[in-house]
């Protein structure tokens, strides 16, 4: 029983220090809705949870009408025609192809299929079987066997192994109908991240990337993962990848800003380092960002995920106008990287947005002061 009370005396004080600390800090944290403090992310006309669109992290109405029409009719000929018109060298392309085959993986796991049930996802095997000489459904046909491996199975176990495996044939029948395309070894990035491909033959698979696209952002984000700790490589390796990257990104490049998604893969579990978000590392990388999203094109496909990341850094970073500056360029969507990683990316990302409105507001903004 005494230690009980020990325990419970201890739990207090913790708590009691915790305050103490929060307000010696200035900290800003979050209040119920309604609470007098409550700052309100729809003053300043933001999206509100329920409406976030989870898909993408930035617009593309095209590619929303499109995947509409497909999953209404179950005919993939709208998203055939909207790949062929797509650039094959640029962002946009490989963003619909990894949406194309996400939308018939969620269909497939929603809809397995029975005795008098057609399985989800058959626009994408009729697109295969009718049209077997079309680059952009085998694209989207190796991506779809990539996104079933990783989500499906556990990687080392057989079952994502067989998958993996297939995928990589389909990444080698996709590369054969398109030669000049980089999508197909682009989406082999992921394979050789989960195969484990040894180092020379990952670095042969870069350089068919590099000899056909060697300013692409997404393909270098794709690479970047293998690089990692947590997989292939080390933090010196993935840092030293970005930075190359970004040293040799052409003026308009979100190249830029590889260093800040290295930094975000080897965040430390645990922060033992006061103000590691203002440390040195985390401020360049942050900078890089910020030039790169400032002088890349308006209309660059990859400016919202580095936007979504920004806002992440620039939050816990306590830099409330420069977060809240991002937000209003790509509020209304949050498919991509952090908020991604959650089981509930709409979620996260409010939260996130709620502390950059309430540091805004603590520190004098409003929304006559935000520009827009």
């Amino acid at each position: 029983m005494e230690i009980l009370w020990v325990l419970m005396a201890l739990v207090m004080l913790g708590f009691v220090l915790l305050q103490i600390s929060r307000r010696r800090r200035g900290a800003v944290g979050l209040v119920p809705p309604g609470h007098p403090d409550a700052a309100d992310p729809a003053n300043y006309g933001f999206a509100r949870e329920e409406e976030l669109d989870v898909r993408m992290p930035g617009p593309d109405q095209d590619l929303l009408d499109v995947l509409d029409l497909v999953q209404r009719t179950q005919d993939y000929r709208g998203a055939q025609q909207l790949l062929a018109g797509t650039e094959a060298k640029g962002e946009r392309r490989w963003q619909r192809v990894q949406a194309f085959a996400g939308a018939a993986s969620l269909e497939l796991r929603q809809r397995p299929g029975g005795v008098e049930e057609a399985p989800g996802g058959q626009w994408l095997r009729v697109w295969r079987a009718e049209a077997p000489k079309d680059a952009g459904g085998a694209a989207v046909h190796a991506e779809f066997l990539v996104q079933q491996a990783w989500r499906t199975a556990t990687p080392g176990t057989d079952d994502f192994r067989i998958i993996m495996e297939e995928a990589k044939a389909a990444c080698g029948e996709a590369a054969l109908l398109a030669p000049g395309d980089p999508v197909p070894y682009i989406v082999e990035l992921s394979v050789a991240r989960g195969l484990g491909y040894p180092r020379e033959e990952f670095e042969q698979l870069w350089l068919k990337i590099l000899d056909r696209a060697p300013n692409h952002m997404g393909a270098h984000l794709a690479a970047l993962q293998y690089w990692c700790e947590k997989w292939h490589g080390s933090r010196d390796l993935a840092y030293s990848f970005a930075e190359a990257a970004a040293a040799r990104a052409p003026q308009g490049s979100l190249l830029a800003a590889m260093p800040l998604f290295a930094v975000f893969e080897h965040l430390p579990e645990v922060n033992l380092v006061s103000g590691f978000y203002q440390s040195e590392v985390v401020t360049k990388a942050v900078h890089g960002a910020l030039h790169a999203v400032h002088s890349a094109r308006p209309d660059d496909p990859i400016q919202a995920h580095v936007r979504h990341l920004l806002i992440f850094f620039l939050v816990r970073s306590e830099r409330w106008a420069e977060a809240m500056n991002q937000l209003t360029v790509i509020d209304g969507h949050v498919g991509a990287l952090p908020w991604t990683l959650s089981a509930d990316p709409a979620a996260e990302f409010a939260v996130y947005r709620a502390l950059a409105v309430a540091g805004y507001e603590a520190n004098g903004g409003s929304p006559a002061t935000l520009p827009h």
